[in-house]
């Protein structure tokens, strides 16, 4: 169903489930999740409690490119290309031949555009909008894009207040920024901090995210750990990052002030890039094989009482 605002049309949007807005299920996940040892119950811990407005900032891909502008400086974002409240916008925006398009208000969601991608790939369908695509652009019209972009207007990331209610308070908008190449001229390698109390412990590298997707993990000192989050080790083994050390520095900076956050980053040829901030990965449900890392995350983070 669409609905109107003056002459132009606004996505309707899904309810929200009963259980994501019920009180009597958020004082019981609240009961439950109370004296939390793992990191997936102190990210669900925090998803509950940790209502500060940082949180918000974070969520929402557009402010949080003036706060991270605010403390590592302008350099470090991707270049903006638009920022609409309006998805229709995108049919008659100036579009370079390589971009990536996204919602403001989520994660998990991108449409890659450039001349690298693989001849066979597709825009997804309406219904599967939430998604991450890589296509040419002679297959990302941009009438598909505005469609696409209401499709995502129209949905709620994050579930509802008793879920990462952080994306719930984010201005539902449409970012254009600029396609990032890594070395080898493709998608780069998204490298992934988690920082506890301003303290880089973990490094968690996604390579092939459009292809054959990998993914490892490492401590600062680049030591390989025995981990799966659910996908394959990268084969030859993922080297050591030249800037490594740099990275481990803004991605502390951009840590601070807060308990946790995950920081994701991008090594280019010519800089680095700031990716997004994290602070609810996976909504409190990320893999871990052997379980014992899951313990071991959650051992670095000491969440407060309470949040100010």
């Amino acid at each position: 169903m669409i609905g109107f605002v003056g002459s132009r049309p606004v996505p309707a949007r899904r309810p929200v489930p009963w259980r994501e807005r019920s009180r009597a299920v958020r004082w019981w996940r609240l009961w439950r999740t109370r004296n939390p040892r793992t990191f997936n119950e102190k990210v669900r811990y925090k998803m509950l409690r940790d209502h500060r407005q940082l949180m918000v900032t974070y969520a929402d891909k557009a402010a949080v490119r003036d706060h991270v502008a605010s403390v590592a400086g302008a350099r470090v974002l991707p270049g903006l290309l638009h920022l609409f409240d309006d998805p229709q916008a995108l049919v008659d925006a100036a579009l370079p031949s390589a971009y990536v398009v996204k919602p403001t208000h989520g994660s998990g969601v991108a449409i890659v555009v450039s001349p690298a991608a693989d001849v066979a790939a597709r825009l997804p369908a309406r219904q599967h909008s939430w998604a991450y695509r890589h296509v040419r652009p002679e297959w990302a019209p941009s009438e598909q894009l505005a469609a696409l972009g209401g499709s995502w207007l129209g949905q709620l990331y994050g579930q509802g207040p008793n879920r990462e209610w952080a994306y719930g308070h984010v201005p539902r908008r449409i970012l254009v920024e600029e396609f990032l190449v890594g070395a080898d001229g493709a998608v780069p390698d998204d490298y992934k901090f988690f920082v506890f109390h301003g303290t880089c412990r973990y490094v968690q590298v996604d390579r092939g995210r459009f292809d054959r997707r990998t993914q490892d993990f490492f401590t600062p000192d680049w030591s390989h750990l025995p981990l799966s989050g659910g996908n394959p080790w990268a084969t030859p083994a993922i080297a050591r990052p030249v800037r490594l050390e740099e990275m481990l520095e803004l991605a502390e900076r951009l840590g601070r002030g807060t308990d946790f956050v995950r920081v994701d980053l991008y090594d280019l040829p010519d800089r680095i890039v700031f990716g997004e901030l994290s602070s609810f990965p996976a909504g409190g449900d990320s893999p871990f094989e052997p379980q014992s890392f899951n313990l071991e995350f959650g051992s670095h983070w000491h969440p407060p009482r309470h949040y100010r």
